[in-house]
C-alpha cells in the first residue's frame, strides 16, 4: 500500500522550537528545568486531539501514549521516543525559525548575527538540500532540531496513523522524555507502564541513517583542594587549587585523545567544566569510546594525569570519581537483528538509501538498550546540533516521518 501523506511536521515543529525547553545539568530537580514541561503539556493535547485517549504527562516530565492495534495479528509492541530538551551548551530561548524556501546551494547568513553563516563547505549535507526547504534559527540561538525534528516527524506519524486505519499495525506506544541532553533522558522513565518490547529513538542526523551502536560513556569529577594563605605571607605554606586544575589540563594529550583531534571509532577525554577558588576547584571530564575496554583505558590515563600533578603539590588533596552514563547499545542490539533490519526496510519503503552507521555521541536508546528494551536511533534530518548554526530539512523529516509509518507496517506484515 502507498502513502499519501499530507504533512504535518513542518507547522508542528515550527510550534514546538519556539518553546524554551533547555535542560540543566546543574539542577538537582527531575526534570532539571520546569520549563521542558511546557512543550509536554502542548503534545498531550495535541495527541489527544488527534484520538490518543490515554496521552498523559507525569510527574517527572515524561508523555506516555498509546496508538492501539487495528490487527488481529500478534505483532510486538514498538515504540517511538525522542527527547524535548535541548542542549544547555547555546541558548534555547527566544528562538526565531526561518524557513529558506526553495535552497539555492549558496551560504545561508543568520540575519540577528550576521557572523554566524551556515557555509555548504562546512556542512557537507547541505549541497544534497538544493531545492528542498531548510529551518535554520535566526543567529542568536540554537534552532532545537535536536531533538524536536524527531517529536515533530512522530506526532506527524501519529496524526498519519490515527486518521488512516486501513494501514495495518500492532500497538504503538509514543515516549517523550526530558533531560536527555545532560545524560538523564531515561532516569525515571517507567519500563513497565511503557509496556514495549522494541523501541526508536528518533534522533539522529542524516537522511536514511539507522544507528546500532554508540559510545559507551562515563563522567569523570576531580576535584582539588589546596591551601588558602593571606598572599602576603604565604611563601612554603599557599597551595592554589586553581593552578592544579589547570596543570591537570595542560597534560591532557594535545594531538589525540580529544574531540578535536578524534574521529571514527577513536574515543576522547574531554573537560567539560572547569571551577573553583584558591582553597578548592573542580573538574569535569566526559569520557567516551565504542568499547568498555577503552573507555577505562582513557580513565586510567587520565587518573594517572590526575596522580602525577597532585605529586607536584604536597598539601593538595583530591578525589577522582567515575559515573557511569550509557553504554554502546550494539550488544544488546546484535540479539535482536531484526529491530534494526525492520527499520533498515522501513527506510527503503520511504524511498530513501538506508545507511547504517555508529554514533559519536548516545541517545535515550543507549540506556533503554541497557534496561531491557533494544531501542537503535533513526534519522530526523537535524544538523550541527548544539550549535547556533543548527539547520533541517523539511523535506528529511518528512521522510523520517513516513519511515514511521512504514515501519509500523513493516511489523505488521513481518509478525
Amino acid at each position: 500500500m502507498s502513502l499519501t501523506f499530507q504533512h504535518t511536521v513542518l507547522e508542528r515543529f515550527l510550534r514546538y522550537v519556539v518553546i524554551d525547553t533547555q535542560s540543566d545539568p546543574e539542577s538537582k530537580t527531575i526534570p532539571s528545568t520546569e520549563k521542558q514541561k511546557d512543550l509536554s503539556r502542548l503534545l498531550v493535547e495535541e495527541l489527544k486531539a488527534i484520538g490518543i485517549a490515554d496521552a498523559e504527562l507525569d510527574e517527572h516530565g515524561y508523555v506516555y501514549a498509546t496508538i492501539p492495534a487495528n490487527t488481529d495479528k500478534q505483532v510486538p509492541v514498538i515504540c517511538y521516543c525522542s527527547h524535548v530538551d535541548t542542549s544547555p551548551d547555546s541558548s534555547g530561548a527566544g528562538v526565531k525559525p526561518i524557513v529558506h524556501r526553495n535552497y539555492d546551494g549558496k551560504d545561508i547568513v543568520l540575519p540577528d548575527d550576521p557572523t554566524q553563516v551556515i557555509r555548504p563547505a562546512d556542512h557537507p549535507d547541505l549541497p544534497e538540500q538544493i531545492g528542498n526547504d531548510v529551518v535554520t534559527a535566526s543567529g542568536t540561538t540554537l534552532l532545537g532540531a535536536d531533538n524536536k525534528a524527531g517529536v515533530a516527524a512522530i506526532m506527524d506519524a501519529a496524526n498519519y496513523l490515527m486518521t488512516h486505519p486501513e494501514w495495518k499495525h500492532g500497538t504503538i506506544k509514543i515516549l517523550f522524555t526530558p533531560d536527555e541532553e545532560i545524560g538523564r533522558g531515561v532516569d525515571k522513565v517507567d519500563l513497565k507502564k511503557l509496556g514495549a518490547d522494541f523501541a526508536y529513538t528518533v534522533d539522529g542526523e542524516r537522511l536514511g541513517s539507522i544507528e546500532d551502536e554508540t559510545f559507551s560513556a562515563d563522567a569523570v569529577v576531580i576535584t582539588i583542594e589546596g591551601v588558602s594563605v593571606h598572599p602576603g605571607f604565604a611563601k612554603g605554606k599557599m597551595v592554589n587549587a586553581i593552578k592544579i586544575a589547570s596543570a591537570i589540563v595542560d597534560r591532557l594529550p594535545k594531538g589525540r585523545l580529544s574531540p578535536e583531534t578524534t574521529e571514527g571509532r577513536e574515543g576522547f577525554v574531554h573537560p567539560v567544566t572547569m571551577t573553583g577558588a584558591l582553597e578548592s576547584a573542580a573538574l569535569r571530564f566526559i569520557i567516551r569510546d565504542f568499547s568498555i575496554e577503552g573507555l577505562k583505558r582513557h580513565e586510567a590515563e587520565l587518573k594517572s594525569i590526575f596522580d602525577a600533578v597532585l605529586a607536584d603539590y604536597p598539601g593538595a588533596k583530591g578525589t577522582f570519581e567515575v559515573i557511569e552514563q550509557y553504554r554502546n547499545m550494539k550488544e544488546v542490539l546484535d540479539q535482536h537483528p531484526e529491530v534494526t533490519a525492520n527499520a533498515v526496510e522501513a527506510i527503503r519503503r520511504a524511498g530513501v538509501a538506508p545507511h547504517q552507521s555508529s554514533i559519536r555521541g548516545g541517545t535515550d536508546g543507549s540506556r533503554l538498550s541497557l534496561m531491557g528494551l533494544p531501542c537503535p536511533n533513526i534519522f530526523a534530518g537535524e544538523h550541527a546540533f548544539h550549535s547556533r548554526l543548527e539547520w533541517v530539512s523539511v523535506q528529511d523529516m518528512e521522510k523520517a516521518a513516513q519511515t514511521l509509518v512504514h515501519l509500523a507496517g513493516v511489523w505488521e506484515e513481518r509478525s
